[in-house]
């Protein structure tokens, strides 16, 4: 075998072990803020009948948890409950978009302390915070003025309020769990009588686990990525949108996350390998794909209001995608908006941090706070 032939082969698999490496880093922050987090979460899903307070109980709820995902079945298991009705769960759906971007921002400050990668980074990473928080933006007034996605969601669950219960276990998941699973109670044995001290050093070790692998990933990318290829792999994405985001949504459904898919995608931009403008179809695409789990949890319940609101989390999605990828003005406003945050990131670290805290934790969670005590 040649040397540089072999010399490929192992630079491949370093590339699937730091993947591997980094999925396994994700699964256990998203361990720790469950484990600290979860409860709390469920709890504030159910706390207020104000839309606007709903629509940030979801950011709040979701960027603890880091998935979308998790909110969504939880909103789904408690409508079938009856414990939240159908029109006080939608605010909490649009929430949770935007919500569940925290982990790719949280990726993306990863390489803070290189700052032409940390531009691209978080380029890469908000352009999936900018594009959903238009969707709201446009989409959230029109909901409370007219519920037409109520409407639309109840006139499609009619057609399967008797789709049966189906399962699908994501192959990414069902790798990676044994070792997530393995470190957590490692560590959580060593501060038996401290549990919540023992969620913050598995968080503190996902950090760590994260940016090591996103070190080296980008090293060893950067080492086996031709210009060419580069140039190709752009063209190929920028020339056929939908290909990206038909790409973004099935990746996403397979691996049941839309973060594992757009934080894959961060290191990918930092490096340099593809642009922003290429993985913008894949992150609309992984926003469709992100439905599936909700999807797949209110047919499991067989209840025609969880069913409903599962709709409603899919065409917010498709709609959201249909309004503004087709039209190039539009297209390019997220585009901008991030790039123009990533530029700002590269000269003032600190105002990237200060936007992730802001967005997804102060903000939200004052809010959450003051609508409480006026109560």
């Amino acid at each position: 075998m040649k040397k540089e032939t072999l010399k490929t082969i192992l630079k491949f698999a370093a590339v699937f072990a730091l993947l591997y490496f980094f999925l396994v880093s994700i699964g256990l922050m998203g361990k720790a803020f469950k484990g600290f987090g979860k409860d709390f979460a469920e709890a504030l899903l159910n706390t207020t009948s104000n839309p606007f307070i709903g629509l940030f109980v979801g950011i709040f709820a979701t960027s603890l948890v880091q998935s979308s995902s998790t909110t969504t079945s939880i909103i789904v298991g408690m409508v079938a409950a009856g414990t939240l009705t159908v029109s006080g769960a939608v605010p909490i759906i649009f929430g949770a978009n935007i919500g569940t971007t925290v982990t790719n921002s949280l990726v993306a400050l990863g390489h803070v302390s290189r700052r032409e990668e940390f531009k691209r980074a978080i380029a890469g990473a908000t352009i999936h915070d900018f594009f959903n928080l238009i969707c709201v933006a446009i989409l959230f007034p029109i909901e409370l003025a007219t519920g037409f996605l109520q409407k639309m969601a109840t006139w499609l669950a009619n057609a399967f309020i008797n789709f049966g219960g189906i399962k699908f276990t994501s192959p990414l998941k069902t790798a990676t769990t044994p070792a997530i699973s393995g470190i957590k109670h490692f560590i959580l044995d060593l501060f038996p009588s401290n549990h919540t001290l023992g969620y913050i050093m598995v968080l503190v070790i996902a950090f760590g686990m994260l940016y090591v692998a996103l070190f080296f990933i980008v090293k060893v990318m950067k080492s086996m990525v031709m210009k060419q290829t580069e140039a190709a792999f752009n063209n190929v994405i920028d020339k056929n949108g939908f290909v990206g985001i038909l790409a973004g949504a099935l990746f996403t459904f397979l691996v049941q996350s839309s973060s594992i898919t757009t934080s894959i995608l961060v290191p990918l931009i930092a490096s340099g390998i593809i642009s922003v403008e290429a993985a913008f179809p894949i992150t609309m695409g992984a926003n469709i794909g992100t439905t599936a789990t909700a999807m797949l949890a209110s047919f499991a319940t067989g209840n025609p209001s969880a069913i409903i609101i599962a709709f409603v989390h899919l065409l917010f999605n498709v709609i959201g995608v249909s309004c503004i990828y087709p039209i190039a003005i539009f297209r390019k406003i997220p585009i901008k908006l991030a790039k123009s945050l990533g530029e700002l990131a590269f000269h003032k670290r600190r105002y990237a941090i200060a936007y992730v805290l802001s967005l997804f934790f102060i903000i939200p969670g004052l809010l959450i706070m003051i609508s409480k005590l006026l109560k």
